[in-house]
């Protein structure tokens, strides 16, 4: 009778040498991030972070010290990537949904860590995205403290696989941001996008490639590049900005921000209105990106669907008096960072409204 064959791990799909290489090579990029609140923790299974460093983050010792978590994907924008073949950027989209929402707290990002699920790790993939993450980290001073890919056969198509990402923030409880103080006469500041950020793929992709018939290599005159260039071009990341921003002022200049993403302008910014207040957007007060008006007319998709979709050229909104404004938007220039007046705080029912 003929030895029955032994099975092995790689003969079911998932080979923990190329995992173990892999490792080691994140470990470089992950260092790249670290910050002074890092504790090393070489072969750990968890991430080490001193809060001792984090409570002094913003110039003194915090009295109530409060995290800020936040965790978020990718979405189908990832769709785009395996169709170009392009991972390098998406790693940076990760970080940005996560931080981009701590930050909307006041919080500043101390650590984030990714999980990369796929049904067999392909070297050159892998080290794609984590650079990207790495990126992401570097851009919003967040040390990438740890991660985990996971090799599942069979549960990916191939070439295919998903992110998430999980951000950690601090900051102190009196300065937390939370809407509460916004009233009528408040002013609407508007940073702007880079594109589609990563919201409303599906929507994008329905309208571009199928409706439309655009190809991904297509150049694209009014974009400046190919679809595929503008479709990944990767989520902006807000950190320092902003935080410079909050860290120039004793009190607290913002009453409210708002993240743009999945809900568009529509949903996302009564998130932080009173019940007796409305946002009232002017509308041509602000830069429109060509990607939204290809979108529109490829997909003839009507104006308060993109809107409650996309983030239509905005991918921050911030709340300030009146008499901050002009400070706050020569502060943001400063650090390099364009904003603009949009619009203003009135009475009403705690929606959007959008103004001609």
């Amino acid at each position: 009778m003929a030895k029955k064959k032994s099975l092995s791990y790689r003969d079911a799909g998932v080979d923990i040498d190329v995992g173990n290489e892999l490792a080691g090579t994140y470990v470089g990029m992950m260092e790249s991030t670290f910050n002074r609140g890092v504790v090393r923790n070489d072969g750990g299974f968890g991430g080490l972070y001193n809060l001792k460093h984090a409570a002094k983050l913003f110039g003194k010792k915090m009295k109530e010290p409060v995290l800020v978590s936040g965790t978020d994907g990718v979405g189908t924008k990832l769709k785009v990537a395996f169709l170009m073949d392009k991972h390098d950027t998406v790693g940076i989209d990760l970080v940005a949904m996560s931080v981009n929402d701590v930050l909307v707290q006041g919080a500043e990002p101390l650590f984030f860590l990714d999980y990369i699920g796929t049904g067999k790790a392909e070297k050159r993939i892998m080290l794609d995205l984590v650079k990207g993450v790495a990126e992401g980290c570097r851009q919003s001073d967040c040390a990438l403290l740890g991660g985990e890919t996971a090799e599942m056969p069979g549960f990916y198509a191939e070439g295919e696989y998903d992110l998430a990402g999980f951000a950690v923030g601090i900051v102190e409880k009196s300065r937390l941001i939370d809407g509460k103080k916004i009233k009528p006469g408040n002013v609407l500041l508007g940073i702007p996008s880079s594109g589609l950020h990563s919201n409303g793929y599906s929507l994008a992709r329905k309208a571009l490639l199928e409706v439309g018939k655009l190809k991904l290599k297509d150049k694209v005159e009014e974009l400046g590049c190919t679809l595929g260039e503008e479709l990944l071009r990767p989520t902006r990341i807000y950190v320092k900005p902003l935080i410079s921003l909050l860290k120039a002022e004793k009190k607290n200049p913002i009453k409210g921000l708002v993240h743009i993403t999945g809900g568009g302008l529509i949903e996302n910014v009564p998130r932080v209105l009173p019940k007796n207040c409305d946002a009232c957007f002017m509308l041509g007060s602000w830069p429109e990106l060509p990607v939204f008006d290809l979108i529109r007319k490829c997909g003839n998709v009507e104006p308060e669907e993109m809107y409650r979709v996309f983030n239509m050229g905005l991918g921050m909104v911030a709340v300030v008096g009146a008499d901050e404004a002009d400070k706050s938007l020569k502060l943001l220039k400063k650090s390099g960072c364009e904003a603009f007046v949009v619009g203003e705080i009135r009475k009403g029912k705690g929606v959007t409204r959008l103004v001609k």
